[in-house]
Formats: structure tokens, sequence, C-alpha cells
């Protein structure tokens, strides 16, 4: 079934992790045989050539890079412009991909119908390039907000404020606190430029003050459940409830700490933990049961977030096998209707939505 994921982050994959996505993953896993450098070496599961195979050919494509402070000691770079500078080079790796057709970018509605008929009607699998939907995850590399216009012009349609720790717009992952007054700025931009304010990872003062302060449209790309992993990482039932009452979407994550409690990073074991593909229909269920229905639901799996086989479903061996959830959604009593929705309609709806005009 042709399939959308939410989040996935390629240019940090090909860059930062130096793999050549064009390349089998058998390839890939091979040339990383020895290195220790990453946990993840030899466990990739994310290949263009595996997105094909698993007919996801629609994606949205991150860019990333992290400012911090003095005292942060969080990985990341020592001034915005580096920052920025990093985004950059993500984005030129992107732009290397359109030029050898191996991927093309969707910014608005007439790109995302034609990209619709080619992979539904035209061409074989393996020749199709993956369309994506560029995102920046964390505004730090944003240096001003002047600065993202030109990030719209290059393609820029979503964007999370914040990553972990704290941010120089807005506060994630493990920090506290809400917006800073240029977070603000950011969201008023966001809204006049028409760019989807992605939830994910803003801490709980920061979350509650973007909804009150964006009237735009809001997703969260890669994000579970706090009623069944307790973490800050993960949304409290009033905050799903919130993004349900805003139209968003919400992609279930693979990351195996974000599936199951008590994971120990380094140490756990997916097989030992009971960690497959039901436990995130476990919490894409949850979110449904909230909204009384499957409109808010789809797939943002970040599999190639910084981890690998080591920490995602234990039968799960590449990104291809995400086409093993329409059977498990069907045995867990969802639709074929409502599996679709999960699979790729909820997300094309929502950007249709976003998009018109």
């Amino acid at each position: 079934m042709f399939t959308i994921d939410a989040h996935l982050d390629l240019s940090m994959n090909a860059l930062e992790w130096n793999r050549d996505l064009t390349k089998s993953l058998s390839e890939i896993n091979s040339r990383e045989k020895g290195l220790k450098d990453k946990p993840d070496r030899g466990n990739a599961v994310v290949s263009l050539p595996e997105l094909r195979k698993g007919n996801i050919g629609l994606v949205v494509a991150t860019q990333i890079a992290r400012y911090v402070a003095k005292d942060n000691p969080l990985p990341g770079w020592h001034s915005p412009e580096q920052a920025w500078a990093q985004t950059q080079g993500q984005l030129a790796w992107y732009k290397a991909m359109e030029d050898a057709g191996e991927m093309t970018q969707i910014t608005d509605l007439e790109s995302l119908e034609k990209h619709m008929q080619l992979w539904l009607h035209e061409l074989p699998w393996n020749t199709k390039p993956i369309g994506y939907i560029l995102s920046l995850e964390g505004a730090d590399s944003i240096v001003k907000v002047n600065y993202l216009e030109k990030a719209y012009e290059s393609g820029l349609r979503a964007l999370g404020p914040a990553h972990y720790g704290p941010g120089r717009y807005a506060n994630g992952t493990d920090a506290t606190g809400g917006l800073a007054k240029n977070g603000r700025e950011l969201l008023k931009e966001m809204e006049r430029l028409n760019i989807i304010l992605d939830a994910t990872h803003l801490c709980d003062d920061s979350f509650w003050e973007a909804l009150d302060h964006f009237n735009g449209h809001v997703w969260a790309s890669h994000n579970n459940c706090r009623a069944l992993v307790n973490h800050n990482r993960q949304f409290s039932d009033e905050q799903i409830k919130a993004l349900i009452e805003r139209g968003a979407v919400i992609g279930g994550a693979l990351d195996a700490w974000m599936m199951v409690p008590n994971w120990v990073r380094g140490k756990s074991n997916p097989k030992e933990m009971g960690c497959n593909l039901e436990k995130m229909i476990d919490h894409m269920d949850h979110i449904c049961q909230l909204a009384g229905n499957a409109n808010h639901i789809g797939i943002g799996s970040d599999l190639d977030g910084a981890f690998g086989k080591e920490q995602c479903p234990y039968d799960l061996e590449t990104i291809a096998d995400l086409q093993n959830l329409p059977s498990l959604l069907s045995k867990r009593g969802y639709s074929a209707q409502d599996t679709e929705k999960v699979m790729f309609g909820n997300w094309l709806r929502f950007l249709k939505s976003a998009w018109a005009k």
C-alpha cells in the first residue's frame, strides 16, 4: 500500500553518518563493519531503495542543527550561523539527490498531486523519485526571524521550534519553560508564510504557549503517548486532545525507548523488551480512543534518527517492513478505510487542507 512517512532524518544520515543512501542496506551496513563511533553502525534500516521497496513514496525529510551555549552539554554548534551553514549543507544533499533523479521536492498542492499521480499510476517502482517535504527539526539555525523567508524560498514547509534541551526560540525535550520573545515572532512569521508547526519535541510549557500563539496548521510528525511510556518526550492525553481539536495528525514513532517503558539505552534488547510493531499500534490506538476515530494518526517512523536495528521493533528488518502494518491493523479491527488513513490518507488530507488556496 502507498505509504507516507512524516519524519526521516535522511540528510543527517547521509552527511553525519556518511551513508550513501542510494545504495542497498547490505552495502551500507557492510561498509560500516567494525566502526564504533556511533551505536547504530552496521544496523541501518533506511535507504532510498528500501523506501521504494516499501512503497514509501513521500516523506517529510528534515534539516537539523542545534546551537549550544557554553553550559549546554548537548552536541551542537557554537553559533547560530554555524548551525545555519550545517542546514544549508543538508539542503545541498537533498538538491544533489534531486539532480540524480533519486528525490523530488514537494512544496505545494500542484507538486503534491503530480507526485501522487506518478506513484500511483506511472513508472515501475524502482525508477520513481522519493517525494520529500522539507522540515526543520529545531529552529536554532534560523539566525534571525527574517531568515525564515530564505528557508521558505528553499522549500521549507514545516518547522519544529525546539529539539532536545533549551533552544533559541523555544524549549524542547527534557527542558522546561515557555517560548522566548523571538519564539512568538517566529510563530507569527511561520503563520504568514503558511509553514506547518510541528509540535514534536516541544516541552509542555512551550507546547501550550505555541498553540495559544499560532493560528496556522499544526501536526506532530513523530510522537507517542505519555500514558503508555511516561516521559516528557511523549504527549499527555491533554496535549493529544488539544492537537485533535486543531485537526492535527500525529505520527507514530519507532524508536524503542518511546514505544515501551523502562528501556535502557545501550543495554535493552528489542526482543527481550517485547518491542514490536504492535507496540506502535498500541500508541496509535490510544490516540484513536481519545479522538473517537482514526483521523489523527499516521506514520512518522524516525527510523534513521540516530538509531537502527538495535533500537527499533524486532519484527522490522528495514523500513520496507512498514508494509506489514496493514495486516496488523486489520487484526486489531481497523477497517480497510481506516488502514488507508494510517498509511497515507490522513497526512494527504492534512496537506491538501494546509496548501489549499
